[in-house]
């Protein structure tokens, strides 16, 4: 992004806008949000309509992506702009009106103040004001949280949520990798592992016909579930591979002691019991030796940064 060389000048707050074919809602989200920042970037990615072309007219900084590229990289754009702008603070909200641009002081006061590095607008907490979301959307949200939590060691209440203020620190620590949906709780892993203090703070969150996700929710649940694993695989490979291997080693020695048993009684070998003993204790060497490398591989590289 050479382009921005020339605006490095230190910047107070900026929104960052990830938006898709959100012709629809983006003017509104610009003009309510110019009153709350300095600055307004869209990162538009591979829109086929006019959102670009609505954002650029209302003096929004837009980012192109030329094709869809995923939430995740839009993400690391909008963190890519902060940077370059110089902000002190981005807040990240969405494009098809789902926040409410005039709570941007409520993400982005504590930041201000030094009171954390990242503020995270849940539609969960108790004294949040707001419209419930559907049932199976809530359901997916509450487990897809508590899986973010025990894999990042934080308290939190609505890992999903992309209405979030970034400090100027966590944009420089934290550099997003998840293509898709999985970069929400892979932030919040990381910012875990560089210790930066992470608060919630209640926000409003509308659903409406204008306000619809454009990911299939079986899709995004499974992207950030994948991510969630990749990640933890790679923060601890050998407990994490090592309990798979276990687990089917476990599997293999029971279905070992079952097979052999029906064959002592009655001299016959059931086949499928011994494929399964086989399956699984191969299933559990390969899963030992695959965190022995992993564990080898990440000590290595760590040691050499």
């Amino acid at each position: 992004m050479s382009h921005l060389d020339s605006e490095r000048s230190r910047t107070g707050v900026v929104a960052c806008i990830p938006a898709l074919d959100e012709e629809k809602t983006i003017a509104k989200v610009i003009i309510r949000a110019k009153k709350h920042v300095d600055r307004v970037v869209v990162v538009d990615d591979g829109s086929t309509d006019d959102t670009a072309l609505i954002a650029e007219e209302l003096g929004a900084m837009v980012v192109r992506h030329r094709r869809n590229l995923g939430y995740g990289a839009a993400i690391r754009s909008c963190f890519q702009a902060g940077r370059d702008l110089g902000a002190d603070v981005i807040v990240t909200l969405d494009a098809d009106g789902q926040h409410d641009p005039d709570q941007i002081p409520k993400v982005t006061e504590p930041v201000k103040q030094g009171l954390a590095d990242i503020i995270v607008g849940s539609r969960f907490l108790e004294t949040s004001t707001r419209v419930e979301p559907p049932r199976h959307r809530k359901i997916g949200i509450k487990v897809l949280t508590e899986l973010t939590g025990a894999a990042s060691q934080i308290s939190i209440s609505d890992a999903q949520s992309g209405f979030r203020a970034y400090s100027r620190n966590a944009i420089e620590k934290i550099l997003p990798t998840e293509q898709g949906m999985g970069a929400s709780v892979e932030i919040l892993i990381k910012a875990s592992q560089c210790q930066l203090g992470i608060l919630e703070v209640p926000v409003t969150v509308r659903y409406g016909d204008l306000m619809t996700s454009t990911h299939n929710p079986i899709y995004h649940g499974m992207d950030v579930l994948a991510s969630i694993v990749k990640l933890v695989s790679i923060k601890h490979p050998l407990q994490f591979y090592g309990g798979i291997g276990l687990v089917a080693l476990g599997v293999a020695v029971a279905f070992s002691i079952w097979t052999l048993d029906i064959f002592a009684k009655e001299g016959r070998i059931v086949t499928n019991l011994a494929l399964v003993a086989i399956g699984a204790g191969l299933l559990g060497t390969l899963s030992f030796f695959t965190g022995v490398i992993l564990f080898t591989l990440i000590s290595v590289t760590r040691e050499r940064t």
